[in-house]
């Protein structure tokens, strides 16, 4: 049986009203630190929100998901951020924020393989 490796994750979730607690799960993100694995996916449900928030700037609601990938990819061209070292993304993609896209507290777990893993989550905590 293949090592198990400890990892951590967190939900990305689109919050349109904080004063409302309304939410929308949106995405994951999952750092393993013993395989140097930093990935998000993301998968908004645009009619979900829309149904939530009406007058919603789509646009801006992708341009803020879009770079999360990027973000844990490392690509130079998602800001300064992505040019930190992977455990300090992590650290700044799952600080607390009030804005309109946030993440939900850190969870860890146990898996063989994080990219597997990643999709094991977005099928179990965002697609409905």
């Amino acid at each position: 049986m293949p090592a198990r490796l400890s990892f951590d994750y967190t939900i990305v979730r689109v919050v349109p009203r904080v004063d409302r607690g309304e939410q929308l799960n949106v995405g994951v993100i999952v750092w393993c630190l013993k395989q140097d694995y930093l990935a998000a996916a993301i998968a908004l449900d645009e009619a979900r929100l829309v149904s939530l928030w009406p007058s919603v700037d789509l646009e801006l609601v992708r341009a803020h998901l879009d770079a999360i990938p990027r973000i844990c990819a490392g690509d130079a061209a998602a800001g300064p951020i992505a040019k930190l070292s992977k455990r300090e993304r992590w650290h700044w993609l799952v600080a607390p924020r009030s804005t309109i896209v946030q993440t939900a507290p850190v969870h860890v777990g146990l898996c063989e393989d994080p990219a597997h893993t990643l999709d094991h989550l977005m099928a179990k905590l965002v697609r409905v």
